[in-house]
């Protein structure tokens, strides 16, 4: 499997919008969402066959605008929410809503990569996620060990935990909390942490962290100064319940306690332009991926900081007796040690890269890890250059 060559994918429009299918447990799956001015929109179903390393596709169509976020229901996997722009009286609008595919969607899934979409379907609207007193909406997060019926939407200053009815068809905000200081505060990202009974958010807005409890919807922590620059994403390891990392404009990728905030336990220098996006591998959590504007997909080694500081990253099975001589002997070898880097170079023909991997990332914009794994050195998925705005071909 070292040696397949990469699959690749062409979409018609630009894209700057990829979740993985969390609900999904049978197959590697992501969403991808498109962002075109003229025409509809899309929302394009990628299926990676590990196996036989070929990718199967569905396009549904999304016409109320161009997608700048999307995330996938971790209870049922035909629900999701984007999160678009359209226009409204001359002015640019950003919204939010909660749709269904249609129940027939996966006929047709096994058309070859090359074929073209033909009458695709579109998107059943359940419901909006839109409160006028609110502004406009930057991301929504699915509680991510909850049953699909709550979700936050973050919008300008304001952080509103929703509650889904009558199967996701009517939304209604249960609680709020919004950013309190000098000049116009927004959101810029969030993380719901798995940890605590669900308990807890984090959010970045400008060079500050801050997080949240749900159930009183007050501040519990904030880290000032997080960042140089702008504070682009996070993520909670999913095995730690205190870790959390952070990556923005400065070019850094920091690993916080969030029970000691004035310093970070770890800091990552390896990128020489903004770092957009951040993710924890879901199993082996030392294994962390980057993607930055410098067009590189990093993925770093952080034992002294994982769950399992002298663990094993491979199966047993998995190992020749010389490598687990090596392992045996160097237990923590490596910590902060780089294990891939994937360079993205432009071409003229817009196409994507489809991974054959534990990881999903997209350069520049958003990183997303499915569910299932395949081999923890296998890196990486759907890549894009945002100076580009073309879809290129990993090395």
């Amino acid at each position: 499997m070292e040696d397949d060559a990469p699959v690749i994918y062409g979409l018609e429009f630009q894209a700057r919008a990829l979740t993985a299918q969390t609900a999904e447990t049978d197959t590697i799956r992501f969403l991808v969402g498109t962002q075109s001015l003229k025409f509809d929109n899309q929302i394009h179903i990628i299926d990676f066959d590990d196996e036989n390393n070929i990718i199967n596709k569905n396009v549904l169509l999304h016409q109320a605008g161009e997608i700048w976020h999307i995330g996938a229901s971790p209870a049922d996997k035909a629900v999701l929410t984007t999160c678009y722009n359209k226009t409204s009286d001359s002015r640019v609008v950003s919204c939010a809503a909660v749709w269904r595919m249609p129940t027939d969607w996966e006929t047709g899934s096994h058309e070859s990569p090359d074929d073209s979409a033909h009458n695709p379907q579109a998107l059943e609207l359940l419901c909006q996620l839109e409160d006028s007193t609110h502004g406009n909406t930057a991301c929504v997060l699915w509680e991510p060990m909850g049953d699909g019926k709550r979700v936050i939407s973050l919008a300008d200053n304001h952080a509103l935990l929703w509650d889904l009815q009558e199967s996701s068809t009517q939304a209604k905000v249960s609680s709020t909390a919004s950013l309190e200081g000098k000049g116009q505060l927004k959101f810029t990202s969030g993380k719901w942490s798995p940890h605590h009974n669900c308990s807890q958010l984090a959010t970045a807005n400008d060079t500050a962290i801050r997080g949240w409890d749900l159930r009183t919807m007050s501040q519990i922590y904030c880290i000032e100064n997080a960042h140089g620059l702008l504070v682009r994403d996070l993520d909670f390891n999913p095995n730690r319940q205190y870790y959390l990392a952070s990556c923005g404009d400065d070019c850094k990728v920091k690993f916080w306690d969030i029970r000691s905030v004035q310093e970070p336990v770890k800091t990552l220098e390896e990128h020489s332009h903004w770092v957009w996006s951040v993710r924890y591998n879901h199993s082996h959590d030392q294994l962390v991926l980057t993607a930055s504007s410098d067009s590189r997909l990093i993925l770093s080694n952080m034992v002294s900081i994982s769950s399992e500081p002298f663990g094993h990253l491979m199966d047993d099975d998995e190992l020749s007796e010389g490598e687990e001589s090596h392992q045996d002997n160097n237990p923590a070898a490596g910590d902060g040690a780089v294990l891939a880097v994937v360079f993205h170079k432009a071409t003229d023909d817009p196409v994507t890269t489809s991974p054959a991997t534990d990881v999903g990332a997209t350069a520049g914009m958003q990183v997303s890890l499915p569910k299932q794994l395949c081999h923890q050195r296998r890196v990486v998925s759907l890549a894009m250059i945002d100076d580009s705005d073309k879809f290129c071909h990993l090395h």
